[in-house]
């Protein structure tokens, strides 16, 4: 069987590493020798930006990207240290391009710590919609990293400011579109008024579903994965908390009209 950390098995990538590191630098062999051991190993780098193509990033860009971690991991892998190149490689590319991602990728200046947990989730949730086939629940993305709860929930609220809508965008795409239009909900204030304090009365899980499903817009599937319950659990929830709240609307008119 053909080792992966030699390419196609046309080439003995070991003996080359062994080359490279008894070269002294300047040698025009060393630069032949790593271009070499680049190309046998461009497919590896393919195959781990795939990894990363659901990201809205140009699968070239990807690519590209993975090439310079691969580049990296050639010029800094030493074979003495008994490791093979593979798995030295293997994250090496893969730190480049979750590098790229933390740190050019995001639109609102997030910290750091929050940029890595957003991309550890991301990570933990490919490979557990793998293991499970399905997407993972908050709670399994927590013991899975081994973190709290409620990191999870940090991190995937930082998630929600990597991507912007560019203001230029807007006016160039909008030159026919008169700015300050009347607010369409300007009508429903007085609703509005009314619905807080019963939302507020709500118990914590049912409000926690009603802020998710009209305020953030998410559909019950990816709220069940939120709360932490299952679709058709959420979709009765909801059900009674509306019959709830309409109940109160009735009951607040017929008081308010006598």
């Amino acid at each position: 069987m053909t080792n992966p950390a030699e390419g196609d098995g046309s080439t003995d990538v070991a003996s080359l590493f062994d080359e490279l590191a008894g070269l002294p630098d300047g040698s025009p062999r060393r630069e032949e020798i790593r271009d070499q051991l680049v190309r046998e190993h461009l497919e590896l780098a393919r195959n781990l930006a795939r990894k990363f193509r659901n990201r809205d990033e140009a699968m070239d860009d990807l690519v590209q990207i993975a090439t310079v971690g691969l580049i990296h991991a050639v010029d800094r892998y030493d074979p003495t240290q008994g490791t093979d190149f593979l798995a030295f490689a293997v994250p090496t590319i893969s730190g480049e391009l979750r590098h790229h991602f933390r740190d050019n990728s995001w639109s609102v200046r997030v910290p750091r710590r929050l940029k890595e947990l957003n991309a550890n989730i991301s990570a933990a949730r490919e490979e557990l919609t793998v293991r499970l086939s399905r997407a993972p629940r908050p709670s399994e993305i927590a013991h899975h990293l081994g973190v709290p709860m409620e990191d999870v929930y940090e991190g995937l609220r930082a998630g929600q400011g990597r991507y912007g809508a560019s203001l230029d965008n807007l006016l160039e795409n909008s030159a026919h579109t008169r700015f300050g239009a009347p607010d369409s909900n300007l009508g429903q204030a007085e609703l509005r008024e009314a619905l807080r304090p019963m939302l507020e009365s709500l118990p914590e899980r049912e409000r926690k579903i009603v802020a998710l499903r009209f305020g953030s817009g998410m559909s019950q599937s990816d709220i069940a994965r939120r709360v932490g319950v299952s679709q058709m659990q959420v979709s009765r929830l909801l059900a009674a908390t509306l019959k709830k709240l309409r109940t109160g609307l009735v009951e607040t008119d017929i008081t308010e009209g006598t």
